[in-house]
């Protein structure tokens, strides 16, 4: 993808399918990476998310450190890690040692969301005490880890993440608000930003995120992703059929009934309400759906009118062939 107007990135959430198990599912993303690497995309990251029956990417450090295993050149990492749900001392030793064994290939995308429903943010974070007011003590922190140790005077002066290595990995606040955006051009951080579900904010994030950036000894000017959603196949009428399943799956999460991702065919079959025809419809608009041709073209100009450097493209398909599909007709077209 030399020719692209800007690099081209993944998130993938390690979608269960129906007819499919966890273990599978998490086989896929990394077969999934290995197909990208060599289709020139440039990062694959992982999300944070619980007790959610279509996404097993609970762990994204563990899935990172599998996925730079088995691949060789592009950069993994997270999409991120939910830092209100972990000890910062933590999160840093775990990205130090994927920093350990694959220096210079490693992201720590950071959110402040819990990634999960609040029953279940509620469990994972009944031992850490932080909440998201906490977020930007808690970055902090991490970043003090990160950097050798924490100043002197706080509480936590003299501990240090293990292991230590001569490279760290950059840090990335990730948001669909402007309150990440504003955070992340005051420190002087990439920004990563979350338009496949929260597009209303995302110009104005943008904008604040490019004005307001403050260089860095780790960022000297701001450098901003776009997260999009995107599902072409070689046909529209394929590609919408694709995407379906996505919609529907999106209805069921609305309405307390997750599922695994259902098949086209099941979608077909499936006697649609209004309710759920409502949520599908509003989920899927925020997608790029359609030939590759028509979607690059859309993708090129969303990227340009938000001010993005970057796209991160999360294609959400029950078939592991059709998503590989996508992204490589995509990477063709944007070439």
């Amino acid at each position: 993808m030399a020719d692209s107007p800007f690099p081209l990135s993944v998130l993938d959430l390690a979608t269960v399918a129906e007819g499919s198990t966890d273990a599978e599912a998490l086989r896929r993303s990394i077969e999934l990476a290995q197909h990208v690497e060599s289709l020139g995309y440039q990062r694959f990251w992982t999300a944070e998310h619980h007790s959610m029956p279509t996404i097993a990417s609970s762990s994204p450090d563990l899935l990172a450190l599998q996925v730079a295993n088995a691949t060789s050149t592009i950069r993994v990492g997270s999409g991120g890690v939910m830092l209100p749900n972990h000890s910062p001392l933590v999160v840093a030793e775990r990205f130090a040692f994927l920093e350990a064994f694959h220096p210079g290939r490693v992201d720590l995308g950071i959110g402040r969301a819990p990634g999960t429903d609040p029953r279940t943010a509620a469990a994972v974070r009944r031992h850490t005490g932080h909440g998201v007011e906490d977020f930007v003590e808690q970055l902090a922190e991490l970043e003090g880890y990160l950097d050798g140790g924490l100043p002197e005077g706080h509480t936590f002066a003299g501990v240090h993440a293990v292991p230590t290595n001569p490279t760290r990995p950059p840090v990335w606040l990730l948001g669909s608000s402007g309150y990440s955006a504003a955070l992340a051009a005051r420190l002087g951080r990439p920004f990563a930003f979350a338009y496949h579900f929260a597009p209303d904010n995302a110009a104005a994030a943008l904008r604040h995120y490019r004005a307001e950036f403050r260089p860095s000894p780790e960022l000297a000017q701001p450098h901003a992703i776009l997260t999009v959603g995107v599902i072409t196949a070689d046909t529209a009428a394929e590609a919408e059929r694709l995407s379906r399943p996505m919609g529907l799956s999106a209805a069921r999460l609305r309405s307390g009934r997750p599922t695994r991702l259902p098949s086209p065919e099941a979608v077909e079959r499936h006697e649609w309400t209004l309710a759920e025809e409502a949520i599908a419809e509003h989920f899927l608009a925020t997608y790029l759906v359609g030939g590759p041709d028509d979607v690059a073209s859309r993708l090129r100009e969303l990227v340009a009118s938000m001010g993005a450097d970057e796209a991160m493209i999360t294609s959400i398909i029950h078939s592991a062939e059709d998503q590989r599909r996508s992204y490589s007709l995509l990477a063709k077209a944007m070439a």
